[in-house]
This record gives structure tokens, sequence and C-alpha cells, in this order.
């Protein structure tokens, strides 16, 4: 094979064309030059003599003689006879207000000056057509561009065209739109303008069936739910509250029936088909100490949703850095393409990667019918030496990869070859290849990329240009317009046939789990689950895992409708704020069945029998639609490498009943199991034979022993934590008070620290003479003098006892909490009563004359109840035994287990 410097072609790539090709519709001045003129903003700009000698000296080559993607071919002299589809535009530039930035995860761009481009075939010769230029004249943006299964007609969405004399927020909304390539014709799915300009719409796809899925910050069922909670409707912020979330919508291809079918805090976007019927899609969990973008599916109405990919992943790029997964589209072997990049690169790419995800779920994890297959199931998709680190990368970088189905494995890139400024601060900065001893200067910095569309052969690692790039212009999406078989189309649901009625009028599904004992397909148990089964064997007390706390998250609005502060979340901000949606007692054998609200963001907790969770908090939101049941058969270990998030990554570890009516060990025979039934699945079917009452969630925490026969041994004592029961507080944590005794989809408890925590320590807990009902015999209040309060039984300045302050003072380095607060979670220095007044404690000066205090260790933690041994110790073993009740002590509990936020509802939070 010859090298790349024997093919005359590498310099024609490499002809600068400015901007002269955005210049269209006889527009006399280009796209780019209006758009500075407008903004009066002057961009840094190669000079021509620069240019000039990137022509000539910019390679083509990855370093080391080899032909790849971009490594110089010869044209092929027979066209493609397909068209293609692609986008082009300015170089994104974080100088320019409106343009987006590097950052993938900031998706609300407006990239002025960017059009959908088509060529009638894919060869460089073809002549380019801006088919969107009439609409944005030149000011608009587009992005997500798909082709349908015919290929005849791209899908995409735009927004523009831009208005100098609007605010930002005021500038045009993303919509989703088509072109008709035999006809010509553009025009909008939404036709409606109001309707069209309700939300932010992007990366559309089309259904087998012929409906539209695609990103949007609509949240149509979201804000639904909102006024279900008698709360104001608004766009939810992204978890890391930079902008609204786009989550997933479905939509016929007239805009009618338009619904959301995913329900993230943060994004979901590029959704793709699978040959399946499955909706493939980039999800970024961003949930607690989440922050990565990996692949899920699920069918097209949101049901099955569940991790595909990378979760486990993502520390796969070059020298082990993190790579996010992008662009993902189905292969015809099944496999999956994406790019592979950081969250933000300055060259806006990365490697164009396959993924063997019919037998993997992790680079090193394959699913059950695999397991112990070591991988990898990543590998790149071209022999180039690309990296996805921010040194250069000697074999250029891609944006966008679209594999054809035509059986011959090719692949349309766009991709950008490798170049270097050598010396950033000449005054005429030159461009220079990526050559050794080039790459080895210490002042040559990369240089912008210049994309362009290329088609890759793997078969013999040749690639045939199509689209040249070009300086400050950036190449994007690209898309074949070549026929691919029909996908399988998976109907919805019907209520009454496919799901319950009653449950998707409850707007409700059913979470199912097998057993909390096994863990990534281990029976975790001990000694094992069938043993904790038996009730003569083990009894209640003898199960460590007890019930299971459902919690919902609580969407954020935009600061002008409520300005929130970093306090108002508590000690970690990245927890956010969460609502307890119920509670369900776990079974002997593990297993839990019961009623969840319907799409929302949920996640679970496994507690123990004093309510307090065990588990580490869940950090990926799982979702149901109205009637789904969702089926899983366990719990996984956090940080333990290994996903549990799809269906298919474990076999189950707990078999269930052994035949159809062989009652489980030493139970009640009225209690007879279907064959590999579990003991929840048993109970909930029987159950709804009347009422279904077992599968109902509650506000409160209660066991009753169902399942003993009393026969064997006398069934375990029953025992509830009840909100009603507590007589301290001023109101109870509950959106409705009728949800304490019926619960539905709609109930919430809320805890935040002022309303429902802050009024336990100065509740009045005086105990009066039986006699007479009157007499004070002791007071455990937590704030009376004495006590946790700086004041001692006479009035007089004191430390608070184990100096542990728990007034209403508010600290003065933060106004926003009370006292008590801060020392409970933060700790605070010991102090000490100087000259009648208090003071921190002070052993200094040290060597360097500053003082040396004494640091008090706060006793409740943030991590949850069980992290805060320091606190319930004191009322379950200590001197506080009987100082608060149960119920009050699961409700801390519950509280801590949450996060310990100052509040739990950005609705709840005093204005400013």
């Amino acid at each position: 094979m010859s090298s790349d410097t024997e093919h005359g072609f590498c310099d024609l790539a490499l002809i600068p064309q400015g901007t002269a090709d955005l210049e269209r519709e006889g527009n006399p001045m280009s796209a780019r030059a209006r758009i500075e003129k407008l903004r009066l903003n002057p961009k840094r700009l190669f000079s021509i003599a620069a240019m000039s000698a990137a022509a000539l000296l910019a390679g083509c080559g990855t370093g080391d003689g080899s032909v790849g993607v971009g490594t110089g071919q010869d044209p092929d002299p027979v066209a493609l006879d397909f068209p293609v589809a692609y986008t082009k535009g300015p170089l994104l530039d974080d100088q320019m207000a409106l343009q987006s930035p590097t950052d993938i995860r900031e998706v609300q761009r407006f990239n002025i000056g960017t059009d959908l481009f088509v060529l009638d075939r894919a060869s460089p010769t073809a002549p380019e057509q801006n088919v969107t230029f009439a609409e944005t004249q030149g000011l608009g943006d587009v992005q997500g561009v798909e082709i349908s299964v015919d290929g005849t007609r791209v899908l995409f969405a735009m927004r523009g065209p831009f208005d100098p004399n609007l605010a930002d927020e005021d500038q045009p909304s993303w919509n989703i739109w088509e072109y008709e390539i035999p006809t010509a014709i553009l025009h909008r799915i939404v036709i409606d303008d109001l309707t069209a300009e309700e939300g932010h719409d992007i990366d559309p796809q089309y259904l087998a069936d012929g409906r539209i899925i695609f990103a949007s910050t609509r949240q149509t069922q979201s804000k639904g739910i909102l006024v279900d909670e008698n709360k104001q409707q608004f766009e939810a912020f992204d978890e890391s509250f930079g902008e609204p979330s786009f989550v997933l919508h479905v939509m016929d291809d007239d805009g009618d029936n338009l619904h959301q079918v995913s329900f993230n805090q943060s994004h979901d976007l590029e959704p793709t088909l699978r040959d399946n019927g499955k909706v493939v899609f980039t999800r970024w969990d961003n949930a607690g100490i989440n922050n990565a973008m990996h692949l899920y599916q699920m069918n097209p109405d949101g049901s099955d949703v569940e991790l595909l990919y990378g979760a486990e992943s993502h520390l796969t790029g070059t020298g082990g850095t993190a790579v996010q997964f992008v662009g993902a589209r189905e292969m015809l072997d099944g496999r999956v393409m994406a790019i592979a990049r950081q969250f933000d690169h300055p060259e806006l790419g990365g490697d164009v990667i396959t993924i063997d995800v019919p037998t993997y779920v992790e680079n090193t994890q394959g699913i059950e019918p695999f397991s112990g297959m070591p991988g990898p199931a990543q590998a790149s998709a071209t022999l180039n030496a690309v990296r996805t680190d921010n040194l250069p990368s000697e074999g250029g970088r891609f944006s966008s990869a679209f594999p054809l189905w035509d059986g011959t494995d090719r692949v349309l890139v766009a991709w950008s070859i490798c170049r270097l400024v050598e010396d950033p601060l000449a005054a005429i900065p030159v461009i220079i290849p990526c050559t050794a001893p080039n790459l080895a200067n210490p002042v040559a910095v990369p240089a912008d990329p210049l994309y362009g569309i290329w088609m890759y052969d793997p078969v013999d690692q040749t690639q045939l240009p199509i689209v040249i790039g070009a300086e400050g212009v950036l190449i994007g999406d690209v898309v074949a317009a070549q026929p691919r078989p029909n996908p399988q189309a998976i109907p919805a649901p019907v209520p009454g046939v496919d799901f319950d009625a009653d449950l998707v009028t409850e707007n409700v599904g059913i979470l199912n789990i097998r057993s909390v004992y096994d863990v990534d397909g281990a029976d975790i148990a001990l000694p094992d689950i069938a043993t904790l089964a038996d009730p003569v064997v083990a009894i209640a007390d003898q199960r460590p895992r007890r019930f299971l706390r459902i919690e919902k998250a609580v969407s954020i609005p935009d600061e002008d409708i409520v300005d929130l502060d970093a306090t108002d979340f508590g000690p970690n901000i990245l927890q956010g704020m969460r609502e307890i949606v119920g509670y369900a007692p776990i079974e002997p054998d593990g297993s839990v069945r019961v009623k969840v609200p319907a799409n929302v963001a949920l996640a679970v907790s496994v507690l123990n029998a004093d309510g307090r969770r065990l588990t580490a908090r869940h950090q990926s939101w799982i979702q149901l639609v109205p009637g789904e049941e969702l089926r899983c058969n366990g719990c996984h270990t956090p940080f333990s490498g290994l996903s549990h998030g799809r269906s298919d990554s474990f076999g189950t570890a707990y078999g269930g009943a052994t035949g159809d009516g062989i009652a489980f060990a030493n139970t009640l025979a009225s209690l007879s199991p279907n064959f590999g039934e579990t003991m929840a699945e048993t109970r909930t079917r029987i159950s709804c034979q009347t009422d279904c009452a077992a599968l109902e969630p509650s506000l409160d925490v209660v066991y009753e022993d169902f399942w003993t026969d009393p026969n064997a041994r006398a069934p375990d004592a029953p025992f509830s934590y009840s909100y009603a029961a507590i007589t301290t507080l001023p109101e109870l944590p509950v959106t409705d008070p009728a949800c304490i005794t019926t619960w539905r989809a709609t109930c919430r408890s809320v805890i935040n620290y002022e309303l429902h925590i802050h009024p336990l320590w100065s509740a009045n807990r005086e105990v009066l003479d039986p006699n007479d009902n009157v007499t004070v015999i002791a007071d455990y209040t937590c704030t009376q003098g004495g006590c946790h309060i700086p004041l001692d039984a006479m009035d007089a300045v004191a430390v608070p006892a184990v100096q542990l302050d728990l007034s209403d003072v508010r600290p003065r380095q933060v106004m926003d909490h009370a006292i008590a607060y801060r020392d409970l979670l933060f700790g605070d220095n010991a102090e000490e009563v100087v000259n009648g007044a208090l003071q921190d404690i002070d052993n200094g000066p040290d060597v360097d004359g500053n003082p040396i205090l004494v640091n008090v260790a706060p006793s409740m933690s943030a991590l949850g109840a069980n992290f805060s041994n320091v606190f319930f110790s004191e009322f379950e073993s200590g001197t506080h035994i009987g100082y608060l009740s149960p119920d009050e002590l699961r409700l801390i509990s519950e509280w801590l287990d949450i996060g310990a936020q100052y509040y739990n509802s950005p609705f709840d939070v005093p204005e400013n």
C-alpha cells in the first residue's frame, strides 16, 4: 500500500474555502460576516498566508504511514448513488454570545449561521444545496439530522432566524422540521406557532410506526404531575442547574398526540432506533455523585427503560481518561457505533468506536449468557491513532459517524485532520501538520478543527472524500439517504389487554423485586434466602432487610420562579431534594411487589427494622409508565465496577416457589403460590382477588407477620412508625393528611428541617406527676435551661450540653440556617464562658501566632441515619432513652437518609 504522501489529494483537501460556501441564494454577505456585524464581536481570523501554509504543510496521515480515515485516497471515479445530508456552519466559538461552548451537556445552543445541506449523491463533485436558507436567512441553527428508513426524508431540528433585537431567552426555539428529498419540500412538523414555541425540540428520530421521538424541554407529563401536586408548572432544570432538562417525547408525524416518555432529571438525548424496535439514547446520569453519559434503551412508549451499555466503562479513553458515549447508531450486525469523547473538548470530537452490545453491558462485563467473557466490548472503528484526551491526536478526531446498512460496513464520518499552530504567539499564526518533529515542538498547540465528510471503508481501510473541510467552518451531523430494512414496530400496550386498566387509571405501575438478598446475581443472605424465608428457622428479627423506601426526585425550577441558594439544599447540593412516596414491607424471602407512581423519576432504598437505610443511596432514576410492571432480580453492589441496570446482566439467585400449590416452608397454607413465584408475588396476587391492599405502599412504616403458621410458632409481633403518632409538630410532613390512611399516586412526604425537624428540639417534654397531672417531675425538653441552649437553669450564660446548641439562633456566617442545624450536621468550635460571654476555646497561639481551636464533630451525618450513631445512640442506649418517641426517631432517620436537606421543596423556601 502506498503512503499518503504519494497521493496528490491531501493538498486539495486542505485548500481553505473561508466562508464563501455560506453565501447562498444571492445573499451578498456571508452568514458569518452578517453575524459578526450584528453582534459587533470580531473573531480571530487566519491570514491568507497562514491558510496557504496550512494547505501546503498539513499532512493527512496518521503519522505511521498507514492509510485510514483522512489518510489521502484518490477519489473513487464511481459516485456512490445516494444523497448525503449534513449540517454546516461557523465553528463554535465561546467568545460569541448565543454560540454553544464545547461541552455536550450544554444543549440549548444557538450556533448562528448553521444550515442543512444536501448532496444529490455521495461524491465530492456533486453540487451542494443549502435546503434551509430560505427559512434561516443564514441566521439559524440546525442539528440532530436523521433519515427515514426509505431514504427519502430528512428529519432534523432547526431554530432561527436569530433576531439581534431580542434577548437570548426570547430567541426562536428549536423545532422539528422535515425535508422531502424527491420533492424538495421543507416543512415544520408542529404547524401551530404557539405549540411549536412551547419548548425546545431537538434530536428527532423516526419510529418504526411513522411517529417521531425527540428530546425536548416541554416536559409535558412532568408538568401535569406538578399540577396534580398543586404546584406551579415549570420546565425543570438539569441536576447541575445549567439549563432545562431535555427528555424524550413522542408525537405523530403531523405533530399531534405529543407526550413525554422519559423522566430523567438531566438530559436524555439522541434517540435512535434499533432493528428490534427498541430506542437507544444517551442518558446523562447526573444524580448525586454520578456525572456521566452512557447508553440506555427503552420501548417507544417509555416502558422497559434500562441501561444498555457503559455506566462502568467511562475510563476507557486515552491513558484511562474518562469518555462519554454519544451519537449512537446501530450497525447491520447488531453492534452499536458511537463517538467516545470528553464532556468538553475544544476540537468537538473524539474516537468513533464500535460496541458489542449483544454480548456486553460493559467493556469487560458480558451479559448473563456470556458472563466471564473478558472483552473488550469496545473497539476503535478505524485504524487511526485517535486520542480522547486534550493532547494532539495524530489520527484526527471524529464528531459524527453514520454506518451504512448495505452490507459493505462502510461508514460516513465527519472527521478533522490533526493540525498544530506552530507558535500561538506569532503575529501570523502558521498551521503545521502533526508530524513527529512538530508534535515534539513544546510551544505548538492544537489548531482549530477542520471537519470534512468522508466515506470510510474498513475492508481496505481507505476512504473517499465527500465534503472538503474549510477554515472556520463546522461540519457536524451527517447521514446517508440510503434505505435500510424496516425496524420492528413495538406497539403501545393496550390497557385491559397488555396492562391492568385499573393501574392505568390510578397512574401507577408496579415495582417487582425478586429478592433484595440477590446482589449482582449472588445470594448474600446469611445463611441463604431459603433459610431466611422460613419463619420457623428465622424469626423477623433475624432478617436484616425489612422495608423498602420509594423516593421521588424533586424538580428544580428556574431562578425566575424560585431563587434558590446552595444553603437551601443542605450539606450536599449534589444530592438534590427528594420526596418520599411510600414504604413497602420486604417479605421473608427478600421480595417486594408494590405500586409506585408512574411518569416520575424514582429511587429506592433498603431499610432495617428501624426504618434506616442499609444500602447506598440509589443514584440512577427509574421510571414506569402507567400500568407497567417493572421486574428486577435484586440489588447491586455500588462501586463494584459491575452494572446491574440491564435486565440480562445477571441471572436470578432465587428460584421462588418450588411448585404450584406447594406452600413456602412453615407458612400459612392459604398463601398458596404458583411455581416460581416469590412471597410478594403470591401475597399480592391473592390480595388482588379482593382489594389489592397488599400492593398499596404506605407513608407509615408498618410491619405485620402475614406468613408464620401459628401451628408452627407464634407469629412475630406487629409494629409501626406512624406520622399520626407524632404530636410534637405544628404540621406533619405529608402533602395531604388523607394519604396517611389511603395512599394514592400523588401522596408525598416532604420533610423540611425548619418545619418538621427543628420543632422537635423545643417541643414540650415535661413529665407530670400521674397523681395530679400538674406537678412537673421531669423535663426532657431539649432546649430547656441547662441543656442544649447557651443558658443554664438560672438563665445565666453557659456552654450548651455536649457543645450542642439546639436553639433558634442563626450563626452569623450562615444566616439561612438555624444554629442547631449547623451544630448537628457541620460541627463547630468548642466554646467556653469568659467574662460572662461564650467564646471559642483557643489553645494557641501556634508557632505562626494563629489560634488553635478545638473542633466539635457533628453528631449527625447527611450520609444517612446509620452514619449518625452518635446522635441515635443517646436515645437507644445512652442517657436520652425515651426522650424522643420511636415515631419521631423514624422521622429524623428518613430525613437523614434522603440527604438531610434544609428544604425538600423549592416552594417552601422563603422568598428573598
